[in-house]
């Protein structure tokens, strides 16, 4: 249970992009200092930076949608990137219309209920909700609620997730980049109690290779695919895909271990690493990277042709790149290279634009290469698509 202390004014910023999403506002005085006004025009612009001896940085564009509910009730099964994606083109751009409140300890909370009012503050978009649509009153047809003090209990499960988290929870674990003599030097597997070839949950098996005998519990894993940079040819790694756990009964040569859960089918030759044993993230925050990043995707995780949303992707920046849990990328499918038939005066090869196909979170990082989430596909996205910084 989380206890959460509510002054008589408070304001929760519930949300989580950057240092949080949604600006959740309940409470305010009955004569607020500032009015709500009429919708301006869809994009808004932050102010530049006013000393002159500073660069003015340059204007965010915040594009909230045009046909955006006037109104939002959360509802148990939302996600806080799905409820941003209702208001907002670009949802990572929150940050932006939150006035942070020092009197939050936890700025990523909403709850199954909460009522979002979206209004224009000044000239900029502002988020209010209400805990209680029977107990409200009203400012230039504003609902707002007026708090007392006192305590809200809520099981911290209750909350709002920020992206879907079983889309990616069984992948938190899973995915591994090994260099070619980590794998080669893995404990394998050589055979079976009953000499099967394709092993499952339940099988007996046999192992052989150094393993630590401190160690009772492994995983098990096949070849993947060769990780190279699209760039350089540079060898990043090998992909080694998952297949199942596990657990070490006798030590010897041959070792011997039972099979106690698989993915996939288990086979003659597939290697053994330990479990990993990073902590698992529950929420994440997703974030723009404060430095232009530019690489393309070199693998499709246990995909052929291409992938859409919810779906795993590889790319060639790591950490050696500054990449980082929560970073959130743009995809863009490869423009063709064509001629211009109807241009007699040159022959010369024109080059199409480049167009978006998605947006991606990276939520694994190894040293040279990452692991990320499609949160969003406008069109499928294959393997060597591009992968940048979203623009303002």
């Amino acid at each position: 249970m989380k206890i959460t202390t509510t002054p008589a004014l408070r304001i929760i910023v519930p949300l989580f992009l950057l240092s949080g999403l949604l600006t959740v506002n309940t409470g305010c005085s009955s004569t607020p200092q500032t009015q709500a006004s009429a919708e301006p025009a869809e994009t808004v612009e932050t102010a530049a930076a006013e000393s002159p001896e500073e660069v003015a940085p340059r204007p965010k564009q915040i594009r909230v949608k045009a046909q955006h509910p006037k109104q939002y009730t959360v509802k148990k099964g939302d996600t806080l990137w799905d409820i941003s994606s209702l208001f907002l083109k670009d949802p990572w751009y929150w940050p932006e219309i939150w006035r942070n409140n020092e009197q939050v300890k936890n700025p990523h909370l909403i709850y199954p209920g909460d009522v979002l009012t979206l209004v224009y503050i000044n000239g900029a978009p502002q988020i209010l909700v209400n805990k209680d649509k029977n107990s409200t009153y009203s400012y230039n047809e504003l609902p707002l609620r007026k708090l007392s003090p006192s305590i809200r209990a809520s099981a911290l499960d209750a909350t709002i997730p920020s992206i879907p988290g079983d889309a990616i929870r069984q992948f938190l674990t899973k995915p591994r980049v090994v260099t070619k003599e980590q794998y080669d030097n893995a404990p394998r597997i050589i055979g079976s109690n009953e000499e099967h070839l394709i092993l499952g949950t339940g099988d007996r098996v046999y192992i052989r290779g150094e393993l630590d005998k401190e160690r009772v519990r492994l995983s098990v894993f096949r070849p993947g695919e060769r990780l190279e940079d699209p760039e350089t040819g540079a060898l990043l790694g090998y992909e080694a895909k998952y297949s199942g756990n596990v657990h070490i009964v006798r030590y010897g040569d041959p070792a011997t271990g039972d099979l106690t859960f698989t993915e996939r089918e288990v086979l003659i030759g597939d290697r053994l690493l330990p479990e990993d044993k990073s902590k698992l993230i529950s929420t994440y925050y997703p974030h723009v990277p404060d430095t232009e990043v530019s690489g393309q995707i070199i693998s499709l995780y246990d995909a052929l042709f291409g992938v859409a949303q919810l779906q795993i992707v590889v790319i060639n920046r790591g950490e050696r790149d500054g990449m980082e849990i929560g970073h959130i990328l743009s995809t863009f499918i490869n423009g063709a290279t064509v001629r211009d038939r109807f241009d007699k005066n040159s022959s010369k090869p024109v080059k199409l634009p480049d167009e978006r196909s998605g947006l991606i979170m990276i939520f694994k990082t190894f040293d040279r290469v990452s692991y990320a989430l499609t949160l969003q596909s406008e069109r499928v996205i294959h393997k060597l698509d591009y992968v940048r910084t979203p623009k303002f």
